[in-house]
């Protein structure tokens, strides 16, 4: 009879606990929850999030960084334990992944040049060509959104939010839909160049953190579960939320059944 080894035996989070590591795998082009600063280092929102939940759990972070349409499936290849991203709740990727504690309001919204006064609304958007992350929830809310539009828009695909806004700001396209945190970052960060769209056109959705469905990762999913939890009742999530987006924002403790 084959005797399982010790790594075998054991959970996730007894793995991770024993390794003193929790690997998380994310983007950096997607500020302010993940991206490289000045200096050349990892920073936002996700890093100082996780600092707290390595924290509660007795662990360091390790981070590995890959473009967001190698994310989930580098989750799945098992790359990494969890994803930070973070990634819009959606109904499909609820059946595919189990999602933490939400962190963040997901709603997406327009961003244009800041001199550019033929965008007023969302729906000025119709017939003209708007910029957004390639397999992305908020591309699929663009393209949603573009069906109900007299004349439909035209989608531009990028590997990262920074290619779009460069291309916003070089005049390439009109506009970039993202969620409003990440786009009110942008704006606030170049007031000069970029400009927020208001009402943001999207529907009310919310950023999680994932994991995968397998039995052997959900006591690990539990642990970071119940950190998020503490983080948020003992006021360090606001903190960090009103850091990195100026703003807070109420979140369920439990992911929610999403809309879309």
């Amino acid at each position: 009879m084959t005797v399982p080894s010790l790594a075998q035996a054991q959970d996730a989070l007894a793995r991770v606990k024993a390794a003193g590591t929790l690997k998380v795998g994310t983007e950096t082009a997607f500020a302010p929850f993940d991206f490289i600063d000045a200096t050349g280092q990892h920073a936002g929102f996700n890093v100082d999030a996780f600092a707290e939940v390595g924290k509660e759990l007795g662990v360091k972070i390790q981070w590995v960084e890959l473009p967001w349409e190698g994310v989930l499936p580098g989750l799945e290849a098992g790359q990494f334990n969890m994803v930070a991203g973070p990634a819009t709740i959606t109904k499909a990727r609820v059946e595919r992944y189990r999602f933490l504690s939400p962190v963040a309001e997901a709603t997406v919204a327009i961003l244009r040049r800041a001199k550019d006064d033929t965008i007023k609304t969302p729906q000025d958007i119709a017939g003209k060509t708007v910029g957004a992350g390639k397999a992305t929830a908020q591309l699929a809310q663009l393209k949603t959104f573009s069906a109900t539009l007299p004349k439909p828009v035209e989608p531009r695909e990028y590997p990262g939010f920074n290619e779009a806004y460069a291309d916003l700001a070089a005049g390439r396209i009109v506009a970039v839909a993202n969620s409003l945190p990440n786009i009110a970052f942008v704006a606030s960060k170049q007031p000069n160049v970029f400009a927020v769209v208001q009402p943001p056109f999207g529907q009310k959705s919310y950023f999680g953190y994932i994991g995968t469905k397998k039995p052997d990762d959900q006591p690990l999913l539990d642990a970071v579960q119940a950190a998020l939890v503490k983080i948020k009742a003992d006021g360090r999530m606001k903190k960090l939320q009103e850091k990195w987006f100026g703003t807070s924002f109420e979140t369920p403790d439990v992911a929610p059944e999403p809309s879309f």
